[in-house]
């Protein structure tokens, strides 16, 4: 036997000699010139890095590659190692997406790299993909925000590039809104939009009938030109399992060295066609697209285009597929030319669940806090912009730019989404509290010169020092705290960023009771002075503390509450003065405090507010005989741990053809382990009420006044509300505090508030699309789908931006909110509302740690406090929209209020106290919102006008309506107006010229008419329901400041 082996041995070693002696290693030109050949199958290789703009490290951590203990990422590499491989070959390609990091990156280069950088994108080699300055989240931003960061990045890339962007491309939020698909796709003339994440359940079936590819209409009110191309990758953003290519990853290469032992072309070219068929059968038309990459990949590019160059020339060689370079612009573009009808998709992808325990519908709500700080510093962004339009850009003094790009990076779908770790939060929130300091210098430099008077002579460098109080929400403001000596007032100018008048209670803080509020022609006004809660003292103390690093003074113990009247884009001037005095005349207020032995009542007109035990009870009378009644309660979800076991269920198979997955039948029953609610994921394990208890049982404080009547309850030593109904106002306003939710139990906790009515609402309910669509729900409901129903709690809930609301044939209840949140109506006639989550447990979806979020005081940390509010109303039905859409845009912008001292009437006397951008006696129609105005570096000024209300909405207001310019801006002399793009970065007209009309199965839906082009002398601007029309506007220079002659002193 020994003998044997041996001569085996000997006769391989002898071949082996043989080989190696007539083969030898040589240079190889691979063909990768890129072709599509119409009777093959071609697969289009898409090289890219998904690089998120922070989430497990901070946006600079990533950028640079520090703090690679977390990950190693270094987003610095990744451009570098792809521009030096794509200079290497002019056929190669890469797509970029973050334009936060790719500016940082360009800033940095020389004039001679910037050539050829320039070179790359001009050949169509190195393309910009989506183009905002970071992937935005889906479920949490306000529009607007989603506008705002994707303009940010068209900018840049058309201003460095001269390059507009084609392609939308989502591949990672977690979910997809009705608003993206048209608002940030079709109305930024984009061709195709493609993501990755859907329902598991949605893919399958999907899969199954080869519907990946659809176009996606994401408007009723805008019809079919509110539609586009949209691709669903039939896995994830990454490639066939055995093609990645990154320096550590394991897939196979090419080995196609003859010499060497591991020779394997024909091995792995097989391995390619077999993944390639497989997603044809999964695909319509002979088109299909591979990922070429993930999450940070390229760091070493070689590594990938070195392989990607071997599958293209060998893979061609075979002659089975057509294999190129390519990327989602020209993979469209192939779409396009096959003439094919596609299926249309309505409504959204929302909720999202990867698993059937796993609803990613907790992070609607996760990091509450920072999602209300992100709304009002977005509305703050809105108004500054105003602002420094109307003073002027200044190429010196403050600006905007800061905030503007803390605010753009804030959307990203780690940012807003609350899904981020608790490090790289405090760097978001650090640059959106730097970014506001600027803002903050701006907007009071810009009010100092528009209160200035026209004759005085420091016009130019108005010396007026306003103060702003960005921490109002806890009643602090030491502005108007002080204490006002004798001679002394406190000037309040109130700035309103709408185009329409205003009439609103302001609150502010104050040090003593015997203050009045005259407005500037001195006429005393109605005011109100309320205490401080003992709550709002606490939280003042804590956080004031938390926040600025010292205490706040002991002075602020009441509230002062008058009513400001305000013009549009424009503000008025008051004054509040101490009069020494306790009697307070027009300002009387009554408070009783005590133990609820008897239900209390408070109520102004038809709606009535009635105080138990158990919670609140609001009440509306609609009619003498219809009277609808909410009844308003705190409860909390217990979060599942994740260590059970889920219950069983059967679920399609999953057959593995080679590297591609693809559902085809069922099978046995399966179980899911480890789904804890966490970051991303709710999952409950049960609820509880949440009860009056202690102390703070049955304790209530009521007061009553000239202008609101409000009632403070404590539930317990962390649930507290304030509710207040305001004369004149059919809704009514609840602001709670929840926190420190307690820990010490052991349980996650996921706390809400329920409205429970006995109205018949059939399962169903509506919630807005990142503010600005309402979509219908239906409970346990797909469209697309036979849903299986495993969580009935987690997958009914639903991102709300701007609220949600519920009807039946006689009544229709509306909840706002004052920022993103998560909620359902989970039985019929209720709605329900998360307010805050602490979690104890990971959900093990990639954050890698446990959201308990805390605040940390000298005496130790604990849990946080939220302080927010929300908005009920009870209407008839279909009388809702009107306070939905009006009173919506109030809360997304709220008064602006900037205080400075004055002695005696020095500062009233001495400048405009009231003023306004607008022609006298103009204002924006009630269905009309101005989202931008804002004046660009090149001296343009970009406007932006949005019709508030869809087709069918309001019996008024769901019109064609029109905006004077003219009448907009007063004393300006207008020289030119252009329609742009939603971004504006290319022309309206142009951009319709290009639009790609696809085919559709079935019905498209009616063309819907849009506004007329806008004529250069009437100047008058049409808006359909729905419409957002977007301008450059430039100006006659000599003309006179905006609204100056409209001002009075």
């Amino acid at each position: 036997m020994a003998v044997k082996c041996f001569h085996s041995f000997a006769l391989h070693l002898l071949l082996a000699t043989i080989v190696i002696g007539v083969v030898n290693s040589e240079y190889i030109e691979y063909n990768t010139a890129p072709r599509i050949v119409t009777e093959k199958i071609n697969v289009h290789l898409v090289p890219h890095s998904h690089d998120d703009v922070g989430w497990l490290k901070t946006v600079d951590q990533y950028y640079v590659g520090a703090n690679n203990s977390i990950r190693g990422a270094c987003v610095e590499n990744v451009i570098e190692s792809v521009i030096a491989s794509l200079l290497d070959d002019q056929n190669r390609k890469f797509i970029y997406v973050e334009m936060a990091f790719f500016q940082r990156w360009w800033r940095q280069q020389s004039n001679a790299k910037k050539v050829k950088v320039k070179k790359l994108v001009d050949s169509g080699q190195l393309e910009f993909i989506n183009g905002g300055m970071c992937m935005h989240d889906e479920a949490t931003p306000h529009y607007i925000d989603m506008i705002d960061q994707t303009t940010l990045g068209h900018q840049f890339i058309k201003s460095e590039f001269g390059q507009v962007p084609r392609v939308g491309w989502q591949i990672d939020p977690f979910g997809h809104s009705a608003a993206q698909a048209y608002l940030l796709g079709a109305e930024l003339g984009f061709d195709s939009l493609f993501f990755a994440r859907i329902d598991y359940q949605d893919r399958a079936k999907r899969l199954r009938e080869k519907t990946l590819e659809v176009i996606w209409q994401g408007s009723k009110s805008l019809g079919s030109s509110s539609q586009i191309f949209t691709g669903i990758f039939p896995r994830h953003y990454d490639p066939p399992d055995g093609f990645t290519f990154e320096i550590n990853d394991v897939s196979p290469p090419i080995q196609d060295d003859p010499s060497l032992f591991d020779y394997n072309v024909q091995e792995r070219v097989n391995d390619f066609v077999a993944a390639a068929l497989a997603q044809v059968n999964v695909t319509r038309t002979n088109h299909i697209m591979w990922l070429m990459g993930t999450d940070f990949r390229y760091q070493y590019a070689y590594s990938w285009y070195r392989q990607m160059d071997k599958f293209i020339h060998y893979v061609n060689k075979d002659g089975r597929l057509n294999v190129l370079y390519s990327t989602p612009s020209i993979y469209t573009d192939a779409k396009y030319a096959a003439n094919e009808s596609w299926p249309l998709k309505t409504d959204d992808f929302f909720p999202y669940a990867d698993k059937p325990n796993a609803y990613w519908t907790g992070y609607f709500t996760s990091r509450p806090a920072f999602k209300r700080y992100v709304r009002d510093l977005s509305g703050y962004y809105l108004a500054a912009r105003q602002l420094e339009f109307l003073r002027g850009r200044s190429s010196s003094g403050p600006t905007t730019d800061m905030l503007a790009d803390a605010l753009a990076i804030a959307q990203h779908h780690d940012a807003v989404s609350g899904t981020q770790r608790q490090h790289v939060a405090a760097d978001y929130a650090l640059r959106l509290s730097m970014g506001y300091l600027q803002a903050e210098k701006l907007v009071a430099s810009s009010l100092s010169f528009l209160s200035a008077s026209k004759s005085s002579p420091d016009k130019k460098n108005p010396d007026t020092k306003f103060q702003q109080c960005p921490l109002l929400n806890i009643s602090y403001c030491p502005a108007s705290e002080a204490r006002l000596s004798s001679g002394k007032s406190l000037v309040v100018v109130v700035y309103n960023s709408l185009g329409w008048k205003r009439e609103e209670v302001v609150r502010v803080p104050v040090s003593s009771e015997n203050v009045i509020v005259k407005d500037a022609s001195g006429k005393e006004v109605v005011s109100q002075i309320l205490p401080l809660s003992d709550i709002t003292l606490r939280i003042r103390k804590e956080y004031v503390k938390a926040y600025l690093g010292r205490s706040p003074k002991d002075t602020a113990k009441h509230v002062l509450a008058f009513i400001a009247s305000v013009p549009p884009l424009g503000f008025s001037s008051y004054v509040i003065s101490d009069t020494g005095r306790t009697g307070r005349g027009l300002s009387a207020s009554y408070v009783t405090s005590g133990s609820l032995n008897q239900d209390v009542e408070v109520s102004q007109g038809n709606l009535k507010l009635l105080y138990s035990e158990e919670g609140v009870k609001m009440s509306r009378y609609l009619s003498t005989k219809n009277q609808v009644t909410a009844e308003q309660t705190y409860a909390y979800y217990i979060g599942s741990n994740g260590t059970d076991k889920d219950p069983q269920v059967q679920l399609c198979k999953r057959y593995n053809l080679v590297y591609f997955f693809i559902f085809i039948s069922c099978f046995k029953p399966f179980s899911y382990t480890y789904k804890a609610s966490g970051a991303y994921v709710f999952r409950p394990d049960g609820s509880r009420p949440i009860k009056s208890e202690g102390q703070a049982q049955a304790q209530l404080t009521v007061v009553r006044g000239p202008l609101f009547d409000e009632v403070h309850q404590e539930f317990n030593s962390w649930i507290s509300q304030i509710t207040r109904v305001y004369k004149g106002k059919d809704h009514a306003e609840i602001e709670f505090t929840v926190g420190p939710i307690p820990a010490d139990d052991g349980n996650s906790k996921e706390v809400i508030t329920k409205l429970t009515t006995t109205m018949k609402t059939n399962g169903t309910f509506y919630t807005d699309s990142n503010g600005r669509d309402f979509i219908k729900r239906v409970r346990d409901f797909r469209t697309d789908w036979d849903l299986q129903v495993y969580q009935p709690v987690a997958g009914n809930y639903y991102p709300i931006n701007l609220g949600i609301y519920m009807q039946d044939k006689t009544s229709e209840l509306s909840v706002l909110v004052d920022r993103a949140v998560g909620g359902s109506s989970l039985e019929d006639g209720q709605i329900e509302l998360m307010l805050h989550r602490r979690m104890l447990h990971d959900d093990i979806r990639g954050v890698g740690e446990i959201l308990n979020e805390t605040v940390c005081l000298p005496d130790g940390c604990k849990g946080l406090t939220i302080r927010g509010k929300f908005y009920i109303q009870i209407d008839k039905p279909g009388d809702g929209a009107r306070w939905r859409r009006t009173f919506g845009q109030e809360i997304y912008s709220p008064l602006l209020l900037a205080f400075t001292e004055q002695e005696g009437d020095h500062w009233i006397n001495s400048h405009k106290t009231t003023f306004s951008a607008l022609e006298p006696s103009y204002s924006l129609p009630n269905n009309v919102a101005l989202l931008t105005l804002q004046e660009l570096e090149n001296g343009e000024v970009l406007l932006r006008l949005a019709h508030l209300f869809e087709v069918g909405e309001d019996s008024e207001y769901s019109v064609m309506t029109k905006v004077e310019l003219k009448k907009l801006f007063n004393n300006k002399k207008i020289s030119k107006v252009k329609e742009t793009s939603l971004t504006g970065n290319q022309e309206k007209a142009e951009m319709e010229k290009r639009r790609l009309i696809w085919k559709v199965e079935g019905s498209a839906g009616e063309e819907v008419k849009r506004g007329e082009a806008v004529d250069e002398e009437e100047l008058v601007v049409e808006l359909a329901p729905m419409e957002i029309r977007t301008f450059l506007i430039r100006f006659d220079d000599h003309n006179e400041m905006v609204g100056e002659e409209r001002a009075t002193t």
